[in-house]
């Protein structure tokens, strides 16, 4: 047998003698660039069904096919974690998609802030990102990356049981740890490079369900600081705990 050194992520269902269709990039990536070709390896997953190990039944320039063979790891799904940031410079916001996705949130949500510089982002690039972390880092599932959302209106529309870590940089230094709170659910929130207005942090500091953390005794980019509040969450709180 074959040892599959590529993984997919693939959106049909996944199970013993399912054929998959390839997509035409997905056929360019796995013959074209990874010169696979009949009867080699590939390991697939779609987000629910675990990570199952293939076999090339077809393989074409513009086309494929795979045929599903075993499951070879079960489905891990993340913890119930939001990450909400600024979007900053084209790579280093694709850095924090990308963490984001291998570090274990469930949900990935831009947010214009006052002081963000981005007004638009590409949705479908940054998506893509995600799963290619997850296909890299050995990922059963892939997070959501939404749209861009006004920071004010998604305050204003906030779920009750879901409880936010404000990462506040004014904090620095002043030893504001996180706490455990009721329930499961939480979010991040990340600022942008010119920090939090000084109105967002008085809102963000009267909601019942956001907590003010300090990330250490220094200011950090706002790349770092996404690694850094999901260690940290991850550590106190979530699967790494």
């Amino acid at each position: 047998m074959k040892t599959a050194k590529i993984r997919l992520c693939v959106e049909q269902s996944l199970g013993q003698g399912q054929t998959i269709p390839l997509a035409r990039d997905q056929a360019h990536y796995l013959f074209g660039v990874m010169r696979q070709g009949a009867g080699d390896a590939v390991l697939l997953f779609n987000g629910r069904d675990g990570e199952w190990r293939a076999e090339v039944a077809e393989a074409g320039k513009r086309g494929g096919t795979l045929v599903v063979q075993e499951l070879t790891a079960p489905q891990r799904n993340p913890p119930d974690l939001w990450l909400l940031f600024a979007p900053i410079k084209k790579a280093r916001t694709d850095f924090i998609v990308e963490k984001a996705a291998e570090m274990g949130a469930a949900r990935i949500i831009p947010v214009q802030t006052d002081f963000t510089n981005s007004e638009r982002i590409r949705q479908d690039r940054l998506q893509a990102h995600a799963v290619e972390a997850a296909e890299q880092c050995g990922g059963t599932f892939v997070p959501e990356v939404t749209g861009l959302h006004k920071l004010d209106t998604l305050l204003s529309d906030w779920p009750e049981d879901r409880q936010l870590m404000f990462c506040d940089e004014a904090l620095a230094g002043a030893g504001s740890l996180l706490r455990a709170a009721g329930g499961d659910a939480w979010a991040i929130l990340i600022g942008p490079e010119g920090g939090f207005s000084d109105a967002e942090r008085t809102r963000l500091a009267a909601l019942p369900f956001a907590q003010p953390v300090a990330l250490g005794p220094r200011i950090l980019r706002a790349d770092t600081a996404a690694v850094a509040a999901l260690t940290v969450w991850q550590q106190a709180l979530g699967d790494w705990a």
